[in-house]
C-alpha cells in the first residue's frame, strides 16, 4: 500500500509518498534520495519498495519531492534548502510514523546531498547504500546535464531550466554552492563501514571512475555494475542493485 502526506513545518510544505504493509506497526524505514530531476513517484523507488515489503512485514519506504523538484512549491532549489527538506523528513519519520532504525537509499544527486549531510551532521541512517552518487556534482550537472549555452546564460546571472524529461530552475548562486561543497574533498572514514556504493560501468552521467575514487579514498565498500547504465534501465542491472542494498540492509 501507499499514501501521500504533506510535511508544513518551518514555513516549507514538503510532499511525501509512503510505501508500507502496515503503518501501526513500523520498526524500520528507508528514505529514498531522488535524483536531480526526480520526484516522489518514482519507479526505482516503487519497485524497490515493492520489493522490500514483501519481505520485511514491518518496513516502510519514504520519497519526497526535493525543493523545485516535482510538484514541490518552491520556485528556488539551493543547497541550503535540501537540507532543511532531509532534516524535517528524517523528523518526520521518526515522530509521526516511530520508526526505530532508519537507512537511506540514494541516486544520483540524492546521493550527493546525503553525503553533504551526513559529513555537515553525522549519519542518522544505521546503513546508506548509493547508487551511481554525483560525488562530483557540480561537474556531473555542468558538463552532463546542461545543454548548449545553459551555462552560459546561467553565468550570465538568469536562472534556466535544466534536465532531461523534466527540468529543474538551476541558478548562479546554485552553481558557487555546488563548487564550494565538493563532497570529494571531505573525508568519510569515520562513516565508510556502514555505506555502500553502486555504480553503473556504462553510467554516460556520472563518471564511473570519480565514484570509484571516491570510495577508495574514503574505504567505502564499492560495487561494479557491469554494462548498467546511469538509470539502471535494464531491470536485470536494477534487480540486481535492489538485491545488494537489501542484502547490505540485512533485510533478506
Amino acid at each position: 500500500m501507499f499514501k501521500y502526506f504533506e510535511i508544513n513545518a518551518d514555513g516549507h510544505n514538503i510532499r511525501c509518498k509512503a510505501y508500507y504493509n502496515d503503518l501501526g506497526s513500523v520498526g524500520q524505514a528507508v528514505l529514498f534520495g531522488t535524483g536531480f530531476a526526480g520526484h516522489k513517484d518514482n519507479g526505482a523507488a516503487r519497485s524497490f519498495a515493492e520489493k522490500l515489503l514483501s519481505k520485511q512485514k514491518n518496513a516502510m519506504v519514504v520519497v519526497f519531492n526535493w525543493p523545485a523538484h516535482g510538484d514541490d512549491v518552491k520556485k528556488k532549489l539551493t543547497l541550503d534548502l535540501c537540507t532543511a527538506y532531509l532534516d524535517l523528513v528524517i523528523r518526520e519519520i521518526r515522530t509521526r510514523f516511530g520508526a526505530q532504525d532508519l537507512y537511506a537509499y540514494a541516486t544520483s544527486f540524492g546521493g550527493y546531498l546525503i553525503l553533504k549531510y551526513i559529513s555537515e551532521h553525522g549519519s542518522p541512517f544505521r546503513k546508506t547504500a548509493l547508487r551511481c552518487p554525483a560525488v562530483d556534482m557540480y561537474d556531473v550537472l555542468t558538463s552532463r546535464i546542461m545543454q548548449g549555452d545553459e551555462l552560459g546564460r546561467i553565468l550570465k546571472g538568469k536562472d534556466v531550466q535544466v534536465g532531461f524529461d523534466r527540468k529543474i530552475p538551476v541558478s548562479r548562486e546554485l552553481l558557487e554552492e555546488l563548487r564550494e561543497n565538493d563532497v570529494r574533498e571531505r573525508e568519510f572514514l569515520d562513516f565508510a563501514e556502514d555505506i555502500l556504493i553502486l555504480h553503473g560501468t556504462k553510467d554516460e552521467v556520472v563518471p564511473f571512475e570519480s565514484a570509484r575514487e571516491f570510495a577508495e579514498n574514503n574505504l567505502i565498500e564499492f560495487i561494479p555494475v557491469e554494462g548498467a547504465d546511469h538509470r539502471f534501465q535494464n531491470p536485470v542491472h536494477m534487480s540486481l542493485a535492489t538485491k545488494y542494498v537489501m542484502e547490505f540492509f540485512d533485510f533478506r
